[in-house]
């Protein structure tokens, strides 16, 4: 027990270095010759970042069997929620200064924009839920609210490669991966819904067999 708790405190500060990186950049005036674009895409791609490994914990806990990972997703999916905050107060304040008309504008006249807006408020009810109290009581549609994650991360790949336009590798690598977390799940799913029909049909075989198997009654003679 002591072991993971230091494994969680480890991977808790190690969660903290970009945005440690950033305040070190900005007291140390390195944040390069256009500040407020830097802080945004330094923070949105971490964003990105933690939603991908988050989506990558189930994957890789199922094919190597490492359980354990599944005790650390819920922190990723908050970091990752944390960022995505931070990208999105940078765009409120630092880039607009609280002009919400021309937020409002930017989010209804720029595709970018708005399919990253759209991304952010599907994250908010994500990190409201995440909580002990919350996955009890929602019981079996806690699972079926956070399947938004993969609407969310969606959007934030879209986001990211219209927003560089010319340069798209760094997009295409986390579409990438993105690709393979949302194909291990359509398999998992496909083999889920064929395993369905033949375990009703040993159970139906099962019964069948039970019934038959039974004495019959002795017949009485009149």
């Amino acid at each position: 027990m002591k072991n993971l708790r230091w494994l969680r405190v480890a991977l808790f500060l190690i969660c903290l270095v970009p945005f440690a990186q950033l305040i070190y950049n900005a007291f140390t005036d390195n944040l390069g010759a256009n500040p407020i674009d830097t802080i945004t895409r330094h923070t949105g791609s971490w964003a990105l970042i933690f939603l991908l490994v988050t989506l990558s914990v189930t994957p890789v806990r199922k094919l190597f069997a490492w359980n354990g990972l599944v005790s650390y997703r819920r922190m990723l999916g908050l970091f990752a929620f944390f960022y995505a905050v931070l990208h999105f107060t940078t765009f409120l304040v630092l880039d607009h200064f609280f002009d919400f008309n021309a937020i409002l504008k930017d989010i209804m006249k720029r595709p970018y924009i708005t399919v990253g807006f759209t991304g952010f408020v599907l994250m908010i009810p994500l990190a409201i839920t995440s909580t002990t109290g919350m996955i009890r009581r929602l019981g079996k549609r806690w699972q079926q609210l956070h399947r938004l994650v993969y609407l969310t991360a969606t959007a934030g790949v879209i986001h990211f490669y219209w927003l560089v336009k010319a340069d798209i590798r760094r997009p295409a690598q986390y579409g990438f991966v993105l690709a393979l977390v949302l194909g291990y799940r359509l398999l998992a799913s496909a083999r889920a819904a064929v395993s369905r029909p033949s375990a009703s049909a040993r159970i139906k075989v099962r019964s069948n067999e039970s019934s038959t198997s039974r004495p019959s009654a002795p017949v009485r003679e009149s």
